[in-house]
């Protein structure tokens, strides 16, 4: 961030008065402009034993495998939001469950929170951000083409709410705990 976005001057790095982070701060008018992390909402949606996935049509990691997931809009709770990213980009409606995983990205700003879904029927289509969808056995997965931790950490704990009969279990990573 280099000016105001309120009346165009410049910022400075600086720890406000009262806080005790560095925040942008206008030379200005004294605004303080806050960062927070952004929110991507995904839904692991489930049609008789086997799994949604996505094939990437964007960047980054174009054409490896995901979860439809996608960043939140205002005006949307997170589990409205996975249900929009999941008819975006399959073309599919899903009925939102249980949280299953929520997973700080420090190094991207941001924190993917995930569900459990129930595809009613076995109809999907790739969307827009999508070359392929399909639904995988657990055994099917193409594990090696999964495009990020997260998806892997919502997947792996899917599938271990499943074998366990729990639908209501929450992973939560610890903060700054890597994702590899």
């Amino acid at each position: 961030m280099k000016f105001c976005s309120d009346c165009g001057k410049p910022v400075t790095i600086t720890i406000p008065t009262g806080d005790n982070r560095e925040r942008y701060v206008c030379s200005n008018c004294g605004k303080i402009h806050y960062q927070n992390p952004r929110i991507v909402a995904g839904c692991v949606a489930e049609f008789q034993g086997k799994i949604l996935l996505c094939q990437r049509a964007i960047e980054p990691r174009l054409g490896y495998w995901t979860v439809p997931a996608g960043f939140m809009e205002l005006g949307e709770t997170v589990a409205d939001a996975a249900a929009r990213e999941t008819l975006e980009e399959a073309e599919a409606q899903v009925e939102v469950g249980a949280l299953i995983a929520v997973v700080d990205v420090l190094q991207a700003k941001q924190v993917h929170v995930f569900f459990a879904g129930i595809l009613g029927e076995p109809s999907f289509a790739a969307g827009d951000e999508t070359l392929d969808a399909a639904l995988f056995t657990p055994d099917d997965i193409p594990w090696d083409n999964i495009s990020f931790p997260s998806v892997r950490i919502a997947l792996e704990q899917f599938l271990r709410n499943s074998e366990s009969g729990r639908d209501d279990l929450c992973l939560r990573t610890a903060p700054g705990q890597p994702l590899d």
